[in-house]
């Protein structure tokens, strides 16, 4: 069973809404408030949500499909169960749009959603009690359900735990982890499988083609619901309910297949129409009184009520702010996208070097592989929602004489770290990461930035760790990576690249080795990555300003450390700066004071970068950086008192 894909078959109100009328929507401040609400407003509350999460949406840019999707579920949600008292927990949360315009957030998503001050994109238990879990990364949602349900259990309460999962959470090994824990662990959970076949991308591999035949059988579900209709009908007495369940389990067999999820222990209701409200709140109905954990198969259409989303629901996952009538991203006179020259010159190289590959985690138009996967898809590998696989496959293929290039976000990539260290760099296979958004994702806030890659990859042996200041510099650094036997990791930021030209051929840089750009008498900075432009602005001013010499290195390199042409500035330079996009903690300013410590210098380093705390999403990186320590005029400051304590 599908669902329609027309909008207006479950969108549109029952009478044409003329312009004096008040909004539905506008006297929703609860979930109380909407409970309330007759039955036949609810269709026009729906579309008028719609309409909210596009107006919203196309001037701030969002996750518009995923929550365009789950209108008609969410509102069934919240008239089913009574939040904050049941807990729901959205996984990634990246579709609690409409959670949240139902739990009082109207005001604050309509003014500021995504941006300083306003709504967060996602679930977070410090904006509302009614978000019951935080969330950002994806898989989250089942075992944490499974954990509030167990201390429920435990507690002694009587609330109900709902987790709200996509299909693509499925192809996750934290979900199916918490999967085959569910029947020891509580006898009380609902899941709903929010199913619309696209993840980020479409969704793959054995999961997703189970799914569709689960729910494009006739014959399964004709049989299925027969049966589940008679087994529901049949008396609910303790002992007599246990029996025929029971039976229902060990004799459904017989007559049609059980489906994955009986086979783990949860009772399975569904195909359901998720634009139905009625159907779907009745199933909740159900699952509200089972006495075992129930999942409940739930049909969407992403993107439905904008058209343009659902005829290209990989662009409208996550959109930037975009024309509601047309769909065309707002245009601006930007470079490239990081990721975009990253692809490109991957396909570049893969069609020259047969043996290189590319492997993305569900995102290969975040990633910029899209570009490889069509024009040689045979070199391409999409593994779904598994970073830690995406490494050991990716390990696997090393050794056979295989250059695979693993291109996941760097807050993704956390999730990877063992692998990283016990099957590439352990054993020192010829593995290249490709970090996309090291740095901010301002919009996203905490989940998303990409602030903590170098902490964590420099700890582990034999991993080089690069980052380049410019686009003809990444693909220098892409040659130097693909032409090495080590495990090379390459850190780049969301968003434009710098506008510069690459050259015709790449050049191999020496491992290791810096870039000195700029001499100085009164200090020097070494800056990396995109940091080198803020360097230069910052050298300028100070020369301009207050007359100082300051000097600047292109570092390059995070591990290992240019450690000869460090201690060479550091023996003439009354100061030194670091500056990275990233915590300090751990971080590139790390690294060169451990260097100097162990070469007993004791030569002064003012680190510039993060603080050790959770950055909070904001409207964009120069307000974030300004609230932080890190606008120009915060980081002049920062050198001049730093120069003034050095001096004799």
């Amino acid at each position: 069973m599908s669902p329609p894909t027309n909008p207006s078959a479950f969108s549109q109100p029952d009478r044409p809404v003329a312009d004096g009328d008040a909004r539905v929507l506008d006297a929703i401040n609860s979930p109380a408030d909407l409970k309330k609400l007759p039955p036949d407003e609810l269709p026009r509350l729906a579309r008028e949500i719609r309409d909210e999460i596009i107006a919203v949406t196309s001037r701030n840019g969002g996750h518009v499909g995923p929550n365009l999707g789950v209108v008609e579920l969410t509102i069934a949600l919240h008239r089913v169960f009574d939040t904050p008292k049941d807990q729901i927990v959205f996984d990634v949360s990246h579709q609690a749009y409409v959670h949240k315009l139902l739990t009082g957030r109207r005001g604050e998503f309509f003014k500021k959603l995504r941006h300083t001050g306003g709504v967060s994109g996602f679930c977070n238990r410090a904006e509302s009690p009614h978000d019951s879990f935080g969330a950002g990364h994806a898989g989250t949602a089942l075992s944490a359900a499974l954990g509030m349900a167990a201390a429920r259990d435990l507690n002694g309460t009587g609330e109900h735990v709902v987790a709200v999962c996509g299909d693509g959470a499925f192809t996750c090994g934290v979900t199916m982890e918490a999967l085959n824990n569910i029947i020891t662990s509580t006898k009380r959970l609902i899941v709903i499988l929010n199913d619309n076949e696209w993840s980020i991308a479409r969704n793959v591999g054995a999961i997703s083609r189970y799914l569709t035949r689960l729910s494009t059988s006739p014959t399964y579900n004709k049989i299925h619901n027969d049966l589940e209709k008679f087994f529901t009908s049949l008396p609910r007495g303790q002992e007599m309910h246990r029996t025929w369940m029971k039976w229902k389990r060990e004799t459904k067999d017989f007559f049609v297949e059980s489906s994955l999820f009986e086979k783990y222990g949860l009772r399975y209701i569904g195909p359901v129409n998720g634009h139905d409200i009625d159907e779907l709140a009745a199933r909740l109905e159900f699952a509200k009184q089972s006495d075992s954990p129930i999942l409940v198969h739930v049909l969407t259409k992403k993107g439905l009520g904008l058209p343009a989303a659902i005829n290209s629901p990989e662009k409208f996952h996550g959109a930037s702010p975009y024309d509601p009538a047309t769909g065309e991203t707002v245009k601006t006179d930007a470079p490239p996208a990081w990721q975009e020259v990253f692809g490109r010159t991957l396909t570049k190289f893969a069609k020259a070097d047969p043996r290189i590959v590319g492997i993305t985690a569900a995102m290969p138009s975040g990633t910029g592989l899209n570009h490889l996967a069509a024009e040689l898809p045979r070199q391409f590998f999409d593994v779904g929602i598994a970073e830690e696989h995406a490494v050991v496959f990716a390990a696997g293929l090393a050794t056979k004489n295989i250059r695979p290039v693993v291109a996941i976000y760097s807050t993704f990539l956390q999730r990877s770290l063992d692998p990283i260290l016990h099957d590439v760099c352990l054993q020192n296979l010829p593995v290249t990461f490709c970090m996309d958004r090291a740095g901010l994702s301002p919009n996203d806030g905490a989940t998303h930035h990409g602030l903590f890659d170098i902490a964590y990859l420099r700890l582990v042996p034999n991993a080089v760790i690069m980052q380049p200041k410019d686009e003809d510099e990444l693909v220098d650094m892409m040659h130097t990576a693909l032409t090495a036997n080590a495990p090379m990791f390459i850190r780049y930021p969301r968003g434009a690249a710098q506008g510069v030209p690459v050259k015709a051929e790449p050049s191999a840089l020496p491992v290791g080795k810096a870039e000195v750009l700029r001499e100085g008498a009164h200090a020097m900075i070494w800056a990396l990555g995109t940091m080198v432009g803020d360097a230069l602005a910052l050298s300028d001013r100070l020369a301009l300003e207050n007359n100082l010499s300051v000097g600047v290195v292109n570092a390059r390199f995070a591990k290992p450390l240019d450690s000869e042409l460090l201690l060479a500035h550091a023996a003439k330079a009354p100061l030194l700066v670091t500056m990275e996009d990233h915590v300090i903690t751990g971080g590139f300013g790390g690294a060169v004071l451990e260097t100097l410590q162990q070469a007993g210098v004791t030569t002064p380093v003012e680190c510039i970068g993060w603080p050790d705390a959770f950055v909070e999403h904001g409207t964009d990186a120069a307000t974030l950086r300004a609230a932080h320590g890190l606008s120009p005029e915060a980081m002049r400051d920062r050198v001049l008192r730093a120069l003034h304590s050095a001096a004799p």
